[in-house]
C-alpha cells in the first residue's frame, strides 16, 4: 500500500501552526514498516500558546447554552461517519488493528461517544435542598472545571481520546490533547474533522510529543484539570507533577478471568480468547491471565486451544485477519520478556509463543496460550499487553478471590458460572471497578462508567457516558434569600 510521508503540525486555537520544537520523531506503521510522518515534539513556546488558547475560549463556550453545545457534537458526529472508511484505513495503518474487524467499529464508537454527551448534557439535572429557613432557596448547578490536558494511550487513539473530549466539551470545558507520542496521525485526522463540523476555535487543541510534554502541559498554571488514559506508571508520574489539579486518571489492568467449576467451558474459552486477542491483547481490560478451577482444568484448556486455533495473523487489510501486529517494539519486548520468564518459571507454551519472522515487520506477534503459568511470573504478576491467554490453575472460589485480589492492579474482571449467588459473590468480592459475569473482560459499552477501584493502582474516576460528564464538572451550591427579593 503506497503512502506519501506528511509533516504533522499542531492544532492551535483553530488553525494548524508549525512547531517551534527541535526534536522530530518518524512514525512508523507497525503494519508495513513504512513512515507514515514527521512529527515534531511541542516545544515550551507551542504549550504556551495551546494553552493560552483553551484559555481564552472556555469562558465563550461555557456560556454557549446545553443545546448549541450539543448541536455541535453532533455535527462532529455526523462528519466522523460520513468519512470513517478512510479515517479508520489511516488509523489501521498507524496503529495495526484490523481495518475491517477492529478499526471501523472503533470510528462508529467514535461518534457514538459524541452523540451520547449530545444527549447526557441536556439531562445534566441537579437537585434544589429544602432549607430550614423558609425564605432560602438552596440550588445545586454543574459547572465545567475549566481547561483539561488530555494525555491518551496509542491503543485505541480515535476512541479513547473522544471518551475525554465528548463529555468534556459538551459540558462546557476546552482541552489540550496531547496523543501518544507512537500513533499522532490519528488524532491529526481526528481533529480536522472536529474543525470542519464547526467546533469553535480553541475548544480543542493538539499538541504533539512524549513525555516531557506531557509534564509541560500538566503543569501548566492555564491547565485546571488533568485527563488520563495509559499506564499506571504514567498516571502516577503525571499526578506527581500535576500536583492538586483535579484529575481522571484510568490506568492499567490485569484481568483476570476467573473459570469456575460450574461455567460454561465453551463459553469462558471464546470469552477468554476475545479478551486475550482483540487488538492484539493491547487493551486495558484484555483477559491478562485466567484462573480457572483445577476441577475442569483440562476441559477448559482443550476448548481454549479450539477457540484460540481461529484467530488467524496476519495483514490488517486483508479478509480474515484477527489479529494484527502489535505497534510498537517496547510493547512487543515486553510480550518477549513475560513469555519468557513464565516458560523459565515452569509454564507450557500450548499454540504460538514466538514472533512471527515472516511479516513485513517484528511486530506480528503469534497469538500465544500458556498452561500451567506461576503466581510468581510477570504474566500473572503484571500487564502483560500482547495476544497472550495464560493459565493459572486454582483450587476453588477462595483460592481464586486470593489470587485475583493479590494485585496492585484493580480494572476489570470477568467470572465465568452458571451460580447466580457465586457471580454475586464475586462480583462483591474481586478488588476491581467493573465485573463481567458470563462474558469477556473486553466487554465495554459506550455509556457504562469503566474504572479502577479503591486500593488499587488503575486510577480513579470514571469513563463512560455522564459519569465521565460528572468527573469532568464541579457542583456548585448557590443560597438564595427571597425575603429582601420582588
Amino acid at each position: 500500500m503506497a503512502t506519501t510521508t506528511r509533516v504533522l503540525q499542531n492544532f492551535i486555537g483553530g488553525e494548524w501552526a508549525e512547531s517551534t520544537g527541535e526534536t522530530v520523531r518518524e512514525i512508523v506503521s507497525p503494519v508495513t514498516g513504512e513512515t507514515l510522518a514527521a512529527v515534531p515534539d511541542a516545544s515550551a513556546e507551542d504549550v504556551e500558546r495551546a494553552t493560552r488558547a483553551a484559555r481564552a475560549a472556555q469562558p465563550r463556550w461555557a456560556a454557549l447554552s446545553a443545546w448549541e453545545r450539543a448541536d455541535v457534537c453532533h455535527a462532529i458526529a455526523d462528519l466522523i461517519e460520513e468519512r470513517k472508511e478512510e479515517f479508520a484505513r489511516e488509523l489501521s495503518l498507524e496503529q495495526g488493528k484490523p481495518w475491517r474487524g477492529e478499526a471501523i467499529p472503533d470510528i462508529e464508537e467514535t461518534a457514538e461517544n459524541f452523540r451520547i454527551a449530545a444527549e447526557d448534557v441536556k439531562r445534566l439535572e441537579t437537585a434544589i435542598i429544602p432549607s430550614r429557613d423558609v425564605n432560602k432557596k438552596i440550588l445545586t448547578l454543574r459547572v465545567a472545571n475549566g481547561v483539561y490536558a488530555a494525555i491518551t494511550p496509542w491503543n485505541f487513539p480515535t476512541l479513547i481520546p473522544v471518551e475525554l473530549i465528548a463529555p468534556g466539551i459538551a459540558a462546557g470545558n476546552t482541552i489540550v490533547i496531547k496523543p501518544s507520542e507512537w500513533t499522532p496521525i490519528a488524532m491529526a485526522n481526528f481533529m480536522q474533522i472536529m474543525a470542519d463540523a464547526g467546533l469553535p476555535d480553541g475548544v480543542v487543541n493538539v499538541i504533539y510529543g512524549a513525555g516531557e510534554v506531557g509534564e509541560r502541559l500538566v503543569t501548566h498554571p492555564n491547565v485546571d484539570c488533568i485527563g488520563f488514559v495509559g499506564s499506571h506508571g504514567t498516571a502516577e508520574k503525571i499526578v506527581r507533577a500535576a500536583g492538586l489539579k483535579r484529575s481522571l486518571i484510568e490506568a492499567s489492568g490485569n484481568g483476570p478471568v476467573i473459570v469456575c467449576e460450574d461455567a460454561d467451558l465453551a463459553r469462558a474459552a471464546q470469552g477468554a480468547v476475545f479478551g486475550g486477542f482483540f487488538c492484539a491483547g493491547q487493551v486495558c481490560c484484555a483477559t491478562e491471565r485466567v484462573l480457572v478451577d483445577r476441577r475442569v482444568h483440562d476441559d477448559f484448556l482443550e476448548e481454549v486451544v479450539k477457540a484460540a486455533a481461529a484467530w488467524k495473523l496476519g495483514d490488517p487489510f486483508e479478509d480474515g485477519t484477527m489479529v494484527g501486529p502489535m505497534n510498537n517494539e517496547p510493547t512487543a519486548r515486553k510480550m518477549d520478556a513475560h513469555v519468557e520468564d513464565a516458560v523459565a518459571k515452569g509454564a507450557e507454551v500450548v499454540l504460538g509463543g514466538a514472533r512471527d519472522s515472516g511479516r513485513p515487520t517484528g511486530l506480528y506477534w503469534q497469538p500465544t496460550v500458556l498452561d500451567n503459568v506461576g503466581l510468581d511470573t510477570l504474566v500473572n504478576r503484571e500487564e502483560t499487553f500482547g495476544p497472550i491467554v495464560p493459565l493459572i490453575t486454582v483450587a476453588g472460589d477462595d483460592d481464586a478471590i486470593s489470587v485475583a485480589n493479590d494485585s496492585h492492579l484493580g480494572l476489570q474482571a470477568a467470572v465465568y458460572t452458571r451460580s447466580l449467588n457465586r457471580a454475586f459473590r464475586f462480583a462483591e468480592a474481586l478488588r476491581v471497578g467493573n465485573v463481567v459475569v458470563n462474558d469477556s473482560t473486553d466487554y465495554w459499552e459506550a455509556h457504562e462508567p469503566f474504572g479502577g477501584a479503591p486500593g488499587t493502582r488503575s486510577g480513579w474516576g470514571r469513563i463512560g457516558g455522564r459519569y465521565t460528564m460528572l468527573d469532568m464538572t464541579d457542583l456548585k451550591t448557590v443560597v438564595v434569600d427571597t425575603g429582601g427579593l420582588d
